[in-house]
């Protein structure tokens, strides 16, 4: 799915409405439709609405909805913010339509003193600005904002298209922002919505099908991209009838060290249930015994040193392997950073980067420069942090992740709620699966095994990147469902990773 801009929605707004073709007031009438037809299947008629609505064509969806509304026998009281704008010419029609057949519903908002005191069942519509806004919210405007939001403890708050003061494209933070439970939004979604520091203002996030015209959204150009069932369709490999263990590579996974073996066990199931055909485990010798019970399916070759991977340049022949994987619990020992330059001079194929040795890199930036290209460095925010720099915001740091991937021409996964995958070519895709029972310990071991043993098998780094985080957070999904949030573990999301395979692609 893409993500379109704010400018994007209006163009693809204005294509509609010129190649469908439909009157803007019609295309009105569709998208403000669909959000009643929401609230008709989740809040029943006993539920009194009211909506504040805007001068501009946010506020026009708010007023049909009342109508629509009203129809359905629902009680709903719609104030008319009363600032300087002139109201648009749809969001003129459609109060003129209300105050023919509902005149009683409608109420002016001078100041926050004239909004009524609501009842406690009440549900409050957000509908005063919408992806226009283009300054922030100020004067006795902030105050309807902020007298809105005292209101969310005791009524459910659903914002419109966007919650008001929200940028859909630019940073939000310290601007006065409506802070909903609901955002009922159309047709894509919007960068905002995939951003941490706006998870406060959207709550739950729903994208309403209205129409709009499908030559602009196939014909239309995008940087940011959601990685949807329908791309991930198209980036599964379904298994060759005649293939055998060769067919789906050796990958050589380099992690552990004395008391984080954990991270390596987990990280090589991981790999193995991702599909890899043969999988050596590089390990500390105070992990042979772990890794040789815990994972039979793998192969281990341990390094000279007791507690530590310090000699991995010396042990292994780095052109033996399709895909290295390098990380998990390896610890930060000097000479373990040695090792990795060696690594990183000698294997030229595309490798998967992360935790300790992401942590190494920010020790040593130089090795930035070295790593192949086409890799992939999986760094949740603080790595990412300390290996390029902070920022002031999410949306600056969603500039600088692409930045760092066009430069470096890698593949950096940016892990999160919408894990963030910036490509060397400047396209970003977000990840919407996986829930908050994955922020445990592990899970991202988890993740690396499971991207080692796609690249393994002759993904391209980019098709690994974007199917494994799918594959990841599906299989956390299935797992929470059945377990919880709370009760799962890293563990559980590989047991749930088949299921993810046969229930997903």
């Amino acid at each position: 799915m893409k993500i379109f801009s704010a400018a994007q929605i209006r163009e693809a707004d204005a294509f509609t409405i010129a190649h469908e073709p439909i009157s803007s007031a019609q295309l009105m009438e569709r998208a403000a439709g669909k959000c009643a037809t929401w609230l008709e299947e989740h809040y029943a008629p006993h539920y009194p609405v009211y909506i504040f609505c805007g001068k501009g064509n946010n506020g026009g969806d708010g007023l049909v909805m009342a109508r629509l509304l009203l129809d359905h026998g629902y009680k709903v009281s719609t104030g008319i913010l009363q600032y300087g704008a002139q109201a648009s010419a749809d969001h003129q029609l459609k109060l003129e339509a209300l105050q023919q057949q509902y005149p009683a519903s409608l109420y002016a908002i001078g100041d926050v003193s004239d909004i009524p005191t609501l009842p406690p069942d009440a549900i409050i519509i957000d509908a005063i600005f919408g992806t226009g806004m283009s300054r922030p919210i100020e004067g006795w405007l902030a105050g309807v904002v902020h007298h809105i939001n005292g209101q969310r403890g005791k009524h459910t708050i659903v914002a419109i298209d966007m919650p008001s003061g929200l940028r859909a494209d630019e940073s939000s933070v310290q601007q006065t922002v409506i802070q909903a439970h609901h955002t009922l939004s159309f047709e894509c979604y919007k960068l905002a919505f995939l951003l941490p520091e706006n998870a406060a203002y959207t709550g739950e996030v729903h994208i309403l099908p209205i129409g709009l015209h499908p030559d602009y959204i196939t014909h239309t150009p995008t940087r940011y991209l959601l990685a949807d069932p329908g791309i991930i369709q198209t980036i599964y490999q379904p298994r060759n009838p005649f293939a055998h263990k060769g067919t789906y590579g050796h990958a050589l996974l380099i992690a552990g060290s004395y008391g984080k073996m954990g991270a390596a066990v987990l990280s090589a199931r991981a790999c193995l249930r991702a599909g890899v055909g043969l999988l050596t485990c590089y390990v500390p010798q105070c992990g042979y015994n772990i890794m040789q019970l815990s994972e039979p399916c793998a192969m281990c070759v341990t390094d000279e040193d007791p507690h530590y991977s310090l000699h991995f340049h010396r042990s292994i022949n780095p052109a033996t392997y399709k895909a290295i994987g390098i990380g998990p619990g390896l610890d930060t020992q000097p000479g373990t950073a040695k090792a990795l330059e060696h690594l990183l001079d000698s294997y030229q194929q595309p490798m998967v980067i992360d935790a300790d040795a992401l942590n190494l890199l920010s020790v040593y930036p130089y090795l930035l420069y070295k790593i192949p290209a086409g890799s992939i460095l999986t760094p949740h925010p603080k790595e990412f942090e300390r290996l390029f720099g902070a920022t002031p915001n999410e949306v600056a740091r969603l500039e600088l992740l692409s930045q760092q991937a066009i430069k470096l021409q890698v593949y950096i996964l940016l892990k999160g709620r919408y894990s963030a995958i910036a490509c060397p070519d400047g396209a970003v895709y977000f990840n919407n699966t996986g829930n908050p029972g994955m922020a445990t310990g592990g899970s991202g071991d988890v993740l690396t095994g499971i991207l080692t043993g796609l690249l393994a098998q002759d993904y391209s780094p980019k098709a690994a990147a974007i199917l494994g985080a799918w594959l990841h957070g599906f299989a956390g999904d299935l797992a929470a469902a059945h377990l919880s949030q709370e009760a799962m573990t890293a563990a559980d999301i590989i047991q749930w990773l088949g299921k993810a395979f046969l229930e997903g692609i």
